[in-house]
């Protein structure tokens, strides 16, 4: 039997006193993926920051294997539960070795001295990525499908029993984007690894995810297996798009007649 990482219950999700979204409650087991779509400010990148533990929830609760969210220490958290953000980060001076060593940080103590069973597992992780060959190059001057490959390697440097990604192929174009979801896949499958990632890219929603979470209009509004989701005219009416603008059966956009 499957274990179970992430568990929310009556979750609901916002900032201040302005609510976002509400009623969430999901279950996730290691070596599953779940993915987050719906449309823009339905809550997607909330509730992530929310679980990543960077916002509080307004309501409800979140557990991570058998205990609250809330209650794990910093720097054991850091240690079952990493994340991949958007954006394009630009440390100075720093190769890809060195990044993903970063990983290594809640293991190392306050000196961030890496032993050798660290230096094994920067090297584990980065050919789990394939980005061994990059170890030494600046990270400033490898490809946007590289980069996000090393910044995985030092996601899964933390050993993580969860990982949660927001919108992690957002600077891809469709070949890297295609990779970098199937070396998920498989790390997911090899590691044990929960994932929540939310993605705008429909099309590879349908197959990389176990589970679809869909958000719209400040609650769940459906939660299935892709073959679930992806069926009738579901995806037009989430997204509010006309039916000839939205072929469903392949989860493309196509232009207007």
């Amino acid at each position: 039997m499957s274990t179970c990482v992430l568990k929310t219950e009556n979750l609901s999700i916002g900032y201040g006193s302005r609510c976002v979204a509400e009623g969430i409650s999901l279950q996730l087991e290691e070596g599953r993926i779940l993915c987050l779509i719906g449309p823009n400010g339905s809550g997607k990148s909330t509730l992530l920051r929310t679980l990543m533990r960077q916002i509080p929830p307004l309501k409800g609760s979140i557990f991570l294997g058998d205990r609250k969210l809330d209650r794990i220490p910093e720097q054991e958290l850091a240690r079952c539960s990493a994340a991949v953000l958007t954006g394009r980060p630009t440390p100075e001076l720093m190769t890809c070795g060195e990044l993903v060593a970063m990983g290594r940080y809640p293991y190392t103590g306050r000196l961030g001295i890496l032993s050798e069973e660290d230096r094994a597992v920067v090297r584990s992780s980065m050919e789990m990525t394939e980005t061994a060959f990059l170890r030494d190059e600046d990270f400033t001057r490898i490809s946007d499908g590289q980069r996000q490959r090393v910044l995985l390697a030092r996601a899964i440097c933390q050993q993580p029993k969860l990982l949660l990604l927001d919108e992690p192929t957002s600077f891809l174009d469709i070949r890297h984007k295609l990779e970098f979801l199937l070396l998920l896949r498989k790390l997911a499958e090899t590691q044990n690894i929960a994932v929540v990632l939310s993605l705008h890219e429909l099309d590879l929603a349908k197959i990389i995810p176990d589970r679809i979470l869909c958000l719209k209009n400040g609650h769940v509004d459906r939660e299935g297996k892709p073959e679930e989701i992806f069926r009738d005219d579901y995806i037009r009416r989430l997204f509010d798009v006309e039916e000839k603008t939205y072929i469903a059966v392949y989860g493309e956009a196509g232009a207007p007649f």
